[in-house]
């Protein structure tokens, strides 16, 4: 039976078991909703044993699927830890977990910088909505949207207050000359933040807001889409720094209306663990480089 069951197969299945969720699974493995549930049938077929009771919004594991999972991730665990100590470079390699979007307009631009700065040092990013999980020996930090909630094995750093304020280019901008005027703009939502346009609309007493004219469920889409001269984003100073300091995007009516602030990334990282001192090191120099930089008005 053993032979017939690949280890790929395997790792689908604890990915999906540990998830709860199949497309959780094949976002954490870069596969398709569709390769993760054909593997996990093929797996079930193989075994001659139901893994997953499944219904139409979720799934949840059997009894032999919950036997299977605890025996698969203590077999993981132990595949990791003989990698690990065959491998010389493990002490100068930082595995990151980051939140797509700061992955994308924060961590990237800068990670030459931390490379130079810190010779020898090899790094490896996985970027997904969903927060690391350090049992499994996966990551050695995880950058977060949202605060890590009852994590106390975890050392949690909040990193520099966002400003959410309308960007827009500065064409758009041009046309805006009082807040009234964002009523007759395009606007542009980010379906995942915690601050929308209803509360930007309601902290300037301009009451409900229009509906948008697009979403996006990626920060830095929204922003992409602004720099296009798409319509206005209500993003942040920090996602958008590049931008803002190269001039592609403004604030239209900065220091005239009312701009949103709060605390929307963390790093977080093991209290203890063979890579705390790396991890340390890490936080160290991006709380540096998340430091408040002016990017100007619009």
């Amino acid at each position: 039976m053993l032979q017939m069951t690949s280890l790929s197969a395997m790792r689908i299945f604890e990915a999906a078991a540990r998830l709860c969720s199949f497309r959780a699974a094949a976002e954490e493995l870069n596969l398709s909703p569709s390769a993760v549930s054909h593997a996990i049938v093929r797996l079930e077929r193989d075994l001659g044993v139901a893994l997953f009771e499944r219904t139409t919004r979720s799934v949840s594991l059997t009894l032999a699927g919950q036997t299977l999972l605890n025996h698969a991730s203590n077999a993981f665990e132990e595949l990791r830890r003989g990698v690990e100590q065959i491998s010389s470079n493990k002490a100068q390699l930082l595995r990151l977990h980051c939140a797509p979007s700061f992955a994308a307009q924060v961590l990237s631009p800068r990670l030459p910088q931390f490379l130079k700065e810190n010779p020898g040092i090899e790094v490896r990013v996985a970027a997904s909505t969903t927060y690391a999980r350090f049992v499994d020996g996966l990551f050695d930090a995880d950058i977060v949207y949202g605060e890590p909630m009852n994590r106390d094995d975890l050392i949690v750093i909040p990193l520099s207050e966002e400003i959410v304020s309308p960007l827009c280019s500065p064409e758009i901008a041009r046309l805006i000359r009082s807040p009234r005027d964002f009523f007759h703009q395009p606007l542009i939502r980010s379906d995942l933040k915690r601050i929308q346009w209803i509360d930007w609309f309601e902290a300037n007493d301009l009451g409900p807001p229009p509906p948008p004219s697009m979403s996006f469920d990626r920060s830095f889409l929204a922003v992409d889409a602004a720099v296009n001269g798409l319509g206005i984003a209500l993003e942040s100073d920090v996602l958008a720094r590049r931008e803002l300091e190269s001039g592609k995007l403004v604030r239209p009516l900065h220091r005239i209306c009312r701009d949103n602030r709060y605390i929307g990334h963390y790093l977080a990282y093991p209290k203890s663990g063979s890579q705390r001192r790396l991890a340390r090191a890490f936080a160290d120099w991006l709380t540096r480089q998340c430091q408040p930089a002016d990017t100007g008005s619009g």
